[in-house]
């Protein structure tokens, strides 16, 4: 075995405005896997992550509850903890970016980033919500990619083609917060000279970067990377600027800091319990000799590629060893649905099914590339039934009771069939190639493949035929004990991805925690616990339960209804074409619209509370519904003559009904 490594891992920070879903599993198990897989082999692999606790969505959510920032943050980081519990996340140090620690680093990299010349101060227009008084953060404002021309991006990249640019930049914005059009206004902030640092990057990111993302960090490089504004105007949650007033770190600057701001916080408690003793320069200094590696998803290679890197070395800090970059979870071939029941919660997973189950589906399909993968929840049951269950365990459950009953739980003195447990030791070099490559898809598939054979072996002694003749019980015991070897070698090589099994498995082979270099050494002369089930097949109506859940949520209420009508009178509700033929706003009236309408011939004035989703001059011409007869409603705007049908939850998905084109103004509608 080579020399052990010291290596520093962390996963991207889930945001503190709410909690973990499958999508944030795939980067965690991703992680936790590669982790323990080190840990296994020999090597020092410390594992940190936090929530990111700042910015304006952790401040809005807090309002919206009525809570303080800080209370919200606590609340939603417990939640994140009990859900790396859940799973099996081995992380060494889990804390908020909203801590001490972090608050010390920020300030210190921003001071030797102003010291070595890195920051400039400019006067920016930026997007400002005129209704909430605000200005607004990149991801609040939403629009049409400038770019490809994608509709409904965020204002700060765009998720379909990559393409990078300010708020206003998009075609039709629109604040998140109101629904209205953002104005434009003046603000000094302060700004990272990102493109300083092009030709360091450009040396750096092949070395460090996986080829697909190199190709793709290129296309940035050839735009030319812009200077990053690293400041935000209050109200913000976050931290202050020192010497500034009402200026605070934009919270991309202050999260990746987080990273070592975990750490740093892992140093001191390690240093106060006197135990294993850590030292931060040992893994940051811009000399370190450590390995630190981050996974990420591909939304936000940009910041950790181009910005982080550049932020490290401008400051004296070393970049990173490899940034690891993996894509996003599609379930049953689409993106993720409340309606649909497929936007899962990790904790509504975990009160239905056995985490190792989805470990051990992602890990089947995780490779090193960024490519999407796909939970198709048939497919979930039939794999893990088949290649765990059907495949993996049932060796151990086919052997163990011939032990038993033939030999007192002892297993035999020497293998069966030693050429056979050599080859499974042997696939220990490409399996270990792998797992290092983060392929673990492949890793799974040689794991399989040798199941498969460990099976054909035993069906080929057959031992329940053997244990028929006293004679050949001996031979029995032989044969069981060689598939008990082979199983404890996959479970070996399982070990990293399915923990919980592995735990269960340690404990019926009644020895030491599996190590790596066990798949080598035969356990022989041994005796066996009695065999408990290890693992069930995936119940189909747990995960049915799960989708509905899911779908309806569990503590949803039933609906509630007003008073009942007969169909007599919902038969009186005239509903009729209009066209809209001029569109306004109404001063003093946050929600509204004024509409004239054409119902052939009888015009009427209608004030329609869509304005969070609409803007008048896209409803121009435009056909909509309207309840002819209902009793003109005086309103201190006007008299509103009738109401535009519309469904929703509100905001900014308000639907107005659309007839057909052919469809003429004053037609009736039944």
């Amino acid at each position: 075995m080579a020399d052990p490594r010291d290596i520093l891992v962390t996963s991207a920070l889930p945001y503190a405005s709410g909690p973990l879903h499958l999508g944030h599993l795939v980067e965690y198990t991703q992680t936790d896997i590669w982790v323990r897989f080190q840990r296994m082999r020999g090597h020092r692999c410390i594992y940190v992550c936090a929530s990111d606790a700042h910015g304006t969505p952790t401040m809005m959510r807090a309002d919206e509850a009525g809570v303080a920032p800080e209370t919200l943050v606590a609340e939603v980081a417990g939640g994140h903890r009990k859900d790396f519990e859940r799973f099996r996340i081995s992380v060494d140090n889990y804390q908020t970016t909203h801590s001490a620690e972090n608050l010390e680093l920020t300030r210190e990299m921003y001071r030797r980033l102003k010291e070595n010349g890195h920051i400039d101060r400019r006067v920016i227009t930026q997007a400002y919500d005129d209704e909430r008084r605000m200005f607004l953060p990149d991801r609040y404002v939403r629009g049409e990619c400038p770019s490809c021309g994608a509709a409904d991006q965020y204002g700060d990249s765009c998720e379909v083609c990559g393409a990078t640019y300010a708020p206003m930049d998009l075609k039709n914005p629109v604040s998140v917060v109101s629904g209205t059009t953002p104005s434009l206004r003046e603000s000094e902030h302060f700004f990272f000279r990102l493109s300083a640092f092009e030709e360091e990057l450009r040396a750096w990111v092949p070395e460090h970067v996986d080829a697909a993302m190199v190709r793709k960090l290129e296309e940035w490089f050839r735009a030319g990377l812009k200077d990053w504004d690293i400041s935000r105007d209050k109200p913000y949650f976050g931290f202050e600027i020192p010497g500034e007033t009402g200026k605070y770190f934009y919270v991309w600057f202050d999260a990746p800091i987080g990273y070592m701001a975990s750490f740093l916080q892992l140093c001191r408690q390690s240093a106060a319990a006197g135990s294993e003793t850590l030292d931060f320069d040992d893994y940051w200094a811009a000399n370190a000799k450590t390995e630190l590696y981050h996974f990420i998803g591909k939304d936000i290679v940009y910041f950790h590629t181009l910005f982080w890197p550049s932020v490290l070395s401008g400051a004296g800090y070393r970049k990173p060893s490899g940034v690891f970059v993996h894509g996003f979870l599609t379930v049953d071939g689409k993106k993720m649905s409340k309606r649909r029941g497929t936007f899962i919660m990790a904790s509504t997973y975990a009160k239905h099914l056995d985490p190792d189950y989805l470990r051990y589906y992602f890990a089947a399909k995780l490779s090193k590339s960024a490519d999407d993968i796909d939970l198709n929840l048939d497919d979930f049951i039939a794999r893990l039934n088949s290649d765990l269950v059907g495949k993996v365990v049932n060796i151990a459950s086919r052997c163990a009771g011939f032990i038993h009953r033939h030999n007192g739980g002892l297993l035999g003195e020497t293998l069966h069939d030693e050429e056979l447990y050599r080859s499974f030791a042997d696939a220990a070099q490409q399996i270990e190639a792998d797992y290092e490559q983060r392929d673990y898809s492949r890793a799974l598939k040689r794991i399989i493949a040798l199941a498969d054979r460990a099976n054909r072996y035993i069906d080929g002694e057959k031992p329940w035929i053997l244990a028929k003749d006293p004679q050949q019980s001996q031979r029995v015991v032989d044969v069981c004990t060689q598939g008990i070897n082979l199983f404890r070698s996959l479970m070996v090589y399982l070990k990293p991805v399915v923990p919980g099994l592995a735990e269960r498995a340690e404990e019926f082979l009644n020895g030491a925690p599996l190590a790596w270099s066990d798949a080598g050494t035969p356990l022989l002369d041994h005796r066996l616990r009695r065999f408990r089930s290890l693992l069930e097949r995936v119940p189909p109506k747990e995960v049915q339960a799960m989708v509905d859940e899911s779908r309806t949520g569990p503590d949803t209420p039933k609906p509630t209804y007003k008073d009942e009508i007969d169909i007599e009178q919902f038969a009186r509700v005239d509903m009729r074409i209009a066209r809209v033929i001029e569109a306004g706003y109404v001063e003093g009236a946050d929600r509204l619209l004024k509409l004239r309408l054409d119902l052939g011939g009888d015009e009427r004035e209608v004030f329609a509370g869509i304005r969070s989703a609409y803007r008048p001059e896209d409803l121009v011409e435009r056909l909509v519904v309207v309840v002819a007869n209902l009793k003109p409603r005086k309103m201190r705007f006007g008299t509103s003559q009738g109401m535009i049908l519309a469904s929703g939850p509100g905001g900014s998905d308000i639907f107005l009904l659309s007839p057909d084109s052919g469809a003429k103004p004053g037609m009736k509608v039944t």
